[in-house]
């Protein structure tokens, strides 16, 4: 029953309603207030029905047009059309016109309410029509056939309440055009501006009904926009300031309610209906920019910018605006032209208006008639500065807060009650202008960036499902058109872009110069930066450039010169876009700063120039500029160039300077003035600086193409700091090299695909003139290459050996550079890699040796210090680490260290690390060998694939040998330095390392260590030293004096040749039979006898000694014991030293091995090649022989050269050999002999002989004769003198033990020392050189001293004596009268006897020559037969003449001891004349007997010729020589052993003289005496007497000694006829003659004996 009541109560609602109406017609308020009461309340319930409303509404009218309870009315209607839908058609169209109606009474409460009403109506309509929508959705209704061109379409075809709501909206647009309404009858009166709101609202509330009807739509197009754009006109055409007068007809003045509402219906249809009226809004928007226009009135311009600033907050709106115009052809750009009248707008506002405008009024007003000079300055109170304002050139512009981001909250646009145009306050165009500007970025940019990042986000879900494919939108039907959608969309964003930069550019940059607030400031940089991101993102180039530059220009101080700037600026100046036929350029910064200056400092230029300023506004910029950088890095590209120059210079103004891995840390300018900084900035700086280095640390973020473009940028940054700081030594722009140093630390990971460009161009840096800069550059480098090497990557470096190689190839480049400074930090970070990662480098090795080995003479001490610092520390520690192909390169390296000549104690160090490897070698050889076989397999295969041959040094040899090659090599070339040190000690090392590692060699590569290293080494060191300076030299170097054997070039280089002859000697004495088995040992031996003889011939003393010490090294080799249990005796007898033989060969129990098997193998075969002796065959004996017989001919030939005396003249210039040298020469005679007897002829012994005599009379310079000499009167043979002697011994040993064929040489060898002998008497001559005697000869002058050779004779003459003893039998000795031939010799110091240059020369030729006789007489006596001695004899007898009566009288001071010596040597060979000749006369030629008697008669008395001189009268007598020769004759007189009697006669009558010459004497005397008288008689007279009387005596003696009747009857008459004349000489008065005859005159008593009888006698 509930539901009947309302039905029933509706269905006869007509009637239920009429008593209401009725008391409404009453007119009776009270009543009528109770009745519109009671009907509302049955509209209420929804009890009325369609008829019953009808009714209602015309009781209404009546009560409308009668005025009464107006309020009541529009409540009543209100409620009947808001409770049901039974209202329509023309009852609602009266509904309606009655709140109009009463909208406009006079009462203006009544008013309003009306105006709500009719809102709320209107509303009410379009919502029925939106509820019948809604319940027929769903229903697909047959469209009507479209009626031909009606110009009112038909409304059959609407629903009901569709139709009405049709209605009213045509009939608003009819009310507002002014023109008679369709359906709304009765409208008495209608405003333009209610009907505007209208509109609107309908528009504004209910788009979707004009966009689901076609009708609607129909009605939008044909009648709003019209009206739209009618009721503009008068804005459209009014200018501000035209005189009226002027134009022909008067111009309706813009009116402000109509005006702004027309603005507001513009927004909503373009809010709503863009898509339907897209030509229609490309009007409205040319219109809108044209309101912007500085012509238009002010508040025309403010409502304006509202209505863009709502568009502006609506992107997808813009992006639409885009497609439908600025991407057609023929179009309007309408989006370009909204952001360009924007900006002109800003542009415009700066511009100080017209006299006339408000606004230029308010201006002047503000500030009086002051001087203008901004917030701050003088006249300005203070109050102004703290405001937000925008500034430029005197304009000033404060900016107000108008609405919340990103909302257009507009002021002007909803002033709907305002009539008259408002004022507008200063600053509010500006500041809803800027709004906008903001908004339009924001919105664009994070729109697009949202659709981007949905892109990206789509493509990475793809890259994850398929890695291996580049990404497409997703597969499938409609990825085709996908792909073109997302390609459109991308043509949008770019066009978009594309059409809104230049202006946003302009406008921002010209707000951001004239900003003089934070925020604004800071909110202008973001739209910048937010804007060159997204342009970035897009791939447009131009207008991110452009964003930056100007970011960057703001940065840096105003006007300063930045090239890469002002290019751009240029480029986009040249762009200058119109506005409306207004051309706008792009604004430069202005002068006039009304910032804070926070800092000063230099401009970065070539040329020095004034100070620039800093503004807190710039640092703001500066930071904008890094925060693009780092969060935009990856979109910068190309601009990385801008934003890093910029940031360049700031940093230099700022005076930060790099320190240690790149980071900038503030520092203080070098030149020019200071730097100064305020604490604001102070505070800022370390936050700058980290900044920038975080910067440059999010590089490891970028991809690899932006991060190529990062590092050029920097490069090409770095490249103009380059540009800038050739040829000034100013402080450098560092900023680019510090950057470039941080980039790479940060991106170790991925450093390959930067680190071509980026060590590049540090390489560049490094080269340049600036040091400064250079050294930044170096740092920079080798701070990369370090930390690259320490770097973890991934495969380890140690499995990647091209990355490694390409690390490490910088560090190579360096050696290029020329500058010490950076030769210096390279060898240094070597020395760092070294310490750090040695022990990894693995195929870097040679790189880092090239490195260290890059060393030049003329780099000076200190960097070939570090450099060998280097390799010391490889050479100490990496050797094993490093793969065994690069020891030749540590071997070369090492060598280069010996050459250079900077450093004299580097180069002899580098020697001792050569030995430290060959020390190595020799430990490792076993995994040296393995490793260096096993390359040389791989190479070797290489080289077959592509056909070519192996090629490398020394090839035929295992490679092993090879490195041992190249190390003696190495040392060979330093053995030919022209630094003697390193020579000496190059050969010294060489040599010994030869002799302890030589063993491991194989034995073919002897062969070239034989020709190619030692021989080679000997050619040079030859040919250096004959060719040597002979210059002397002063000091050497420094103030180290010189030995004066080295001051000249000549003798240094003397010194290294007799170290290099002997070190190759002792290889070939140690190596022999090593040698021997390479098959040309013999053409190797006669190279080097080759040397040694040019070596002993050379001019120089010690050259030539030490060639023979090496020739008696080579010839000393001693056959090796056969007994192979002694290999360490058989090593010894080599003479190589003890210490090699014990690890190698002693192998036997309890010993443990010392190196691996294979090793101790090797060197077993090859000493066992040395100990076992050749095999006894008849070729190497015959080789041997022949060795040795070539090494005689050098010996000889060395001999003869070296002792030929000069041809020429005495010229100071003839070299002449010194005694060192010829003994050494002789000394190798007796070792060579050896080897030669058994071949050596009697020719040879010739040769030796011109030798041995040759070398004997050389003479001696008189600087060296008191080393050589003894003192003249020592008896001391010289050294040369043994040898010579020593020689001749071994000679004869030889011939004694000999074959009998050998013994002929014994005449030889006696002719050749009695030739010596003769020496003692006369001395050899040599050449025609004039000698002196030592004594006479000065010290240190050049003069030649004669030898004594009176020892050396004397000496020799013993030897012949030795040798006759011994030989004196031997056919040879006496078919060749060796004995004849002696006695010859002995003749001359016989005969010369005093006159002998040394008296014992004759005193040994005496003992000699008894001593002879004594052997060889015998031997004579036996032979006499024969013949072979008769020519012996009479020189026998000369001698015996010759030395008894000498011609040379005794010295002076002979005391009478010495006098009575010499007397008993006389005495002794008459002696001998008596026991060896006269008893053998028989055997005896008989002349000779008679020349002996001869002599004895002789020398029994001393007839003196009367010529003697005053001189000869002091001779003392010989008396005990007379008296023995007296005894010998009378003895043989007497004897009766005389043979024949014609020896007897002889005695005989021998005596008879000597008796009969006494008689005579004894006369004279006494006849002299007695005539003298008083006077005494000539001393020679008495001596004769006194002789006389001596001898007389002696006869007495002998007499009475000798057998009675060996004496003839005829002697004894004469001895007694001398008694009466020695009777009378008693007379005489000379003591000395008394005294004689005394013991003259005694004898006599024996014949006085009383007369015998005849009887008796006869008897007897």
């Amino acid at each position: 029953s509930q539901s009947f009541l309302p039905l029933s109560l509706k269905e006869n609602s007509s009637e239920v309603v009429q008593p209401f109406l009725m008391g409404c017609g009453t007119k009776e308020p009270k009543i009528t207030q109770l009745c519109l009461a009671a009907i509302q309340r049955l509209m209420s319930h929804e009890v009325v029905s369609e008829a019953a409303a009808g009714n209602i509404i015309n009781m209404l009218w009546q009560l409308m047009e009668n005025g009464l309870e107006e309020l009541k009315l529009l409540q009543t209607v209100l409620v009947l059309l808001t409770t049901n839908t039974v209202v329509h058609d023309e009852v609602l169209s009266k509904a309606i016109v009655l709140c109009f109606r009463l909208h406009f009474t006079k009462d203006n409460i009544t008013n309003n309410t009306a105006a709500a009403t009719v809102r709320q109506v209107v509303t009410v309509v379009f919502e029925r029509m939106v509820a019948e929508d809604e319940r027929f959705k769903g229903i697909v209704e047959q469209p009507p056939p479209v009626q031909g061109n009606s110009n009112r379409r038909s409304v059959s075809t609407l629903r009901p309440s569709a139709k009405d709501a049709y209605m009213l909206f045509q009939d608003l647009c009819q009310l507002v055009n002014a023109d008679a309404p369709y359906w709304l009858v009765g409208m008495t009166e209608m405003t333009r501006t209610f009907g505007l709101e209208l509109l609107e609202s309908v528009l504004n509330d209910f788009p979707e009904v004009f966009l689901q009807h076609q009708e609607f739509s129909f009605l939008l197009k044909e009648r709003v926009c019209p009206l739209v754009i009618k009721l503009f006109s008068p804005n459209i055409k009014f200018r501000q300031g035209s005189s009226s007068a002027a134009s022909p007809a008067p111009v309706e003045k813009p009116y402000f309610p109509i005006c702004m509402r027309l603005l507001r219906v513009v927004s909503v249809l373009i809010k709503h209906f863009y898509s339907l009226l897209v030509t229609e809004c490309e009007i409205f928007l040319s219109l809108l920019v044209k309101f912007l226009d500085g012509e238009k009135p002010q508040w025309l311009r403010a409502v304006a910018v509202e209505s863009v600033h709502r568009l502006c907050v609506q992107p997808h709106l813009l992006r639409s605006f885009c497609q439908s115009y600025d991407m057609k052809q023929h179009s309007t750009k309408v989006f370009r032209d909204i952001v360009n009248a924007l900006g002109s707008f800003i542009q415009s506002l700066f511009i100080v208006p017209n006299a006339g405008n408000p606004a230029g009024s308010f201006f002047s007003n503000l500030y009086g008639n002051q001087n203008f000079c901004g917030p701050g300055a003088g006249g300005v109170s203070g109050s102004l500065t703290t405001q937000a304002a925008f500034e430029y050139r005197g304009t000033w512009i404060p900016l107000m807060t108008v609405s919340v981001q990103g909302s257009a909250k507009a002021t002007y646009l909803e002033m709907l009650d305002k009539v008259e145009p408002p004022s507008i306050p200063e600053g509010y165009a500006m500041s809803v202008a800027f709004s906008a500007l903001l908004d339009l970025v924001r919105g664009i940019t994070s729109m697009i960036e949202r659709e981007l990042a949905k892109e990206e986000e789509e493509a990475a879900e793809w890259r994850d499902a398929h890695p291996d494919q580049e990404w497409q939108p997703k597969p499938g039907r409609r990825s085709r058109e996908k792909c073109r959608v997302a390609i459109r969309a991308h043509l949008v964003w770019e066009e978009m872009v594309s059409a809104c930069w230049c202006g946003l550019l302009a406008a921002l940059s010209l707000l951001l110069d004239a900003s003089t607030d934070e925020t604004a400031t800071e909110n202008i940089l973001k739209a910048e930066l937010t804007m060159a991101s997204l342009c970035g993102r897009l791939g447009l180039v131009t207008p991110r450039d452009a964003f930056i530059t100007a970011i960057c220009k703001a940065s840096l101080p105003p006007h300063y010169a930045l090239t890469v700037l002002s290019s751009n600026a240029a480029n986009l100046s040249s762009k200058a876009y119109s506005i409306q036929g207004q051309s706008v350029q792009i604004i430069s910064p202005s002068s006039e700063s009304h910032q804070q200056v926070v800092a000063v400092g230099q401009p970065l230029t070539a040329q020095p120039q004034g100070t620039v300023v800093l503004t807190a506004k710039n640092i703001q910029c500066m930071r904008t500029l890094l925060n693009l950088a780092h969060c935009h890095g990856a979109v910068l590209g190309t601009s990385w160039q801008l934003v890093l120059a910029t940031l360049q210079h700031l940093v230099w103004i700022l005076g930060l300077k790099p320190g240690v891995g790149g980071a900038l840390k503030p520092g203080r300018a070098v030149e020019g003035p200071s730097t100064v900084l305020t604490t604001a900035v102070m505070t800022d700086l370390p936050v700058i600086s980290n900044i920038l280095s975080r910067l440059f640390e999010s590089s490891q973020y970028l991809d690899d193409v932006s991060l190529h473009h990062l590092i050029n940028a920097l490069c090409s940054l770095s490249l103009e700091a380059m540009e800038m700081a050739y040829g000034n030594n100013k402080e450098p722009s560092l900023f680019a090299v510090a950057k470039l140093l941080e980039t790479g630390l940060v991106n170790m990971d991925r450093i390959e695909i930067l680190w071509r460009p980026l060590t590049g161009h540090l390489l560049e840096v490094c080269q340049h003139p600036n040091s400064r800069m250079r050294e930044w550059g170096a740092e920079a480098l080798t701070a990369l290459i370090k930390a690259g090497l320490a770097y973890k990557h991934d495969p380890p470096l140690a499995h990647n050996q091209r990355l490694q190689l390409l690390l490490l190839n910088p560090l190579k480049e360096l050696s290029n550079v020329l500058h010490a400074d950076i030769r210096q930090k390279q060898l240094e970070s070597v020395l760092q890699i070294l310490q750090s990662q040695g022990d990894s480098l693995g195929p870097g090795w040679p790189l880092v040796l090239g490195v260290i080995g890059a060393i030049r003479n003329d780099q000076g001490e200190s960097l070939i210090r570090t450099a060998f610092q280097c390799l010391q520390l490889v050479v100490t520690d990496f050797l094993p680490t490093m793969p065994c192909t690069c020891l030749h390169i540590v071997v070369d390296v090492a060598g280069s260290f010996g050459l250079q000549n900077q450093e004299l104690n580097i180069s002899l160090t580098s020697i001792g690390l050569l030995w430290n490897i060959s020390d190595y070698f020799f430990q490792r050889g076993e995994a040296i060998t393995q490793e260096l076989e096993r390359e040389e397999a791989a190479l070797q295969k290489q080289a077959q694939e592509k056909g070519e041959t192996l090629n490398r040094p020394f090839h035929p040899a295992p490679p092993f040998d090879c490195l041992w090659l190249c190390l003696y090599a190495k040392l060979g070339e330093l053995c030919v330095d022209p630094r003697p040190a390193v020579r000496k000690s190059a050969g010294q090392t060489m040599f010994s390392t030869i002799a302890a590692h030589g063993t491991l060699l194989q034995q073919p590569t002897w062969h070239i260590v034989v020709w190619k290293v030692l021989f080679h080494l000997l050619d040079c060191v030859r040919r250096s030293s004959t060719t040597a300076d002979k210059e002397k030299i002063e000091s050497g170097g420094g103030n180290i004096l010189i030995h004066h054997s080295r001051d000249t070039a000549e003798k240094q280089w003397a010194e290294t040749w007799v170290l290099t002859l002997a070190g190759v000697a002792r290889i070939f004495n140690t190596r022999r039979y090593l040698l021997q088995q390479l098959g040309d040992f013999f053409k190797a031996w006669e190279v080097l006898l080759d040397h040694i003889q040019s070596a002993a011939l050379s001019k120089n003393n010690e050259v030539s000694l030490a060639a023979l010490k090496s020739f008696q090294e080579i010839l000393q080799i001693v056959t090796p014991v056969k007994d192979s249990d002694k290999p360490g005796d058989a090593l010894a007898a080599m003479g190589v030293p003890p210490v090699l033989i014990d690890p190698l060969t002693a192998s036997g129990p309890g010993r443990p091995l010392m190196r691996s098997d294979s090793l101790v193998e090797r060197l077993t075969r090859y000493n066992g090649a040395e100990l076992q002796a050749p095999p006894p065959g008849e070729e190497s004996a015959l080789e041997d022989s022949a060795l040795w017989w070539s090494a005689w001919n050098t010996w000889y030939r060395t001999g003869t050269d070296s002792t030929r005396p000069p041809s020429g003249g005495t010229e100071k210039l003839s070299f002449i050999p010194s005694q060192p040298f010829l003994t050494a020469l002789i000394q190798i005679f007796p070792a060579l002999y050896q080897h030669i007897k058994a071949g050596f002829s009697m020719e040879d012994l010739k040769k030796l002989g011109v030798i041995l005599h040759g070398a004997v009379s050389v003479p001696i310079s008189s600087d060296a004769s008191p080393f050589i000499l003894p003192s003249y009167t020592e008896a001391v043979l010289t050294s040369l003198q043994e040898a010579v002697l020593t020689a001749l011994d071994v000679l004869q040993k030889a011939i004694c033990v000999g074959p009998e064929n050998l013994q002929v040489m014994y005449p030889a060898i006696f002719e050749q020392l009695l030739l010596f002998v003769e020496f003692s008497c006369k001395p050899p001559q040599y050449g025609k050189m004039e000698t002196k005697h030592v004594a006479n000869a000065k010290y240190n002058q050049a003069e030649w001293v004669a030898l004594n050779y009176v020892p050396f004779a004397e000496r020799s003459l013993e030897v012949v004596v030795d040798l006759y003893h011994k030989t004196a039998c031997h056919k040879a000795v006496i078919s060749e009268k060796v004995l004849q031939n002696i006695i010859k010799t002995l003749r001359m110091p016989l005969g010369l006897k005093y006159a002998c240059p040394s008296e014992s020369t004759w005193k040994l030729a005496v003992s000699s020559l008894l001593k002879v006789l004594s052997i060889g007489l015998p031997v004579a006596r036996q032979h006499a037969s024969s013949g072979k001695f008769d020519t012996m004899w009479p020189e026998l007898a000369n001698a015996f003449e010759d030395f008894l009566f000498t011609k040379s009288t005794p010295p002076d001071n002979l005391s009478i001891q010495e006098f009575q010596k010499n007397e008993a040597i006389d005495v002794e060979v008459v002696q001998l004349i008596s026991t060896e000749i006269l008893p053998f006369a028989n055997f005896i030629p008989k002349d000779f007997v008679g020349q002996i008697m001869a002599m004895l008669n002789k020398g029994s008395i001393h007839s003196q010729s009367p010529s003697f001189t005053e001189a000869e009268i002091d001779m003392r007598m010989r008396e005990e020589f007379s008296k023995v020769c007296f005894e010998t004759l009378l003895q043989f007189s007497f004897s009766n052993k005389v043979s024949t009697p014609q020896e007897g006669y002889i005695s005989r009558m021998a005596l008879s003289v000597l008796l009969k010459r006494s008689q005579d004497v004894l006369r004279r005397y006494v006849e002299d005496e007695r005539l003298s008288g008083r006077c005494p008689l000539p001393r020679q007279q008495v001596t004769e007497i006194i002789f006389v009387l001596k001898a007389i005596s002696t006869l007495m003696d002998s007499l009475k000694k000798t057998q009675p009747e060996n004496v003839d009857g005829n002697t004894w008459a004469q001895v007694i006829a001398l008694y009466p004349t020695l009777v009378e000489c008693i007379t005489c008065s000379s003591s000395e003659v008394s005294s004689a005859l005394k013991e003259a005159l005694g004898p006599f008593k024996d014949f006085m004996q009383p007369p015998v009888s005849r009887v008796q006698n006869g008897e007897s």
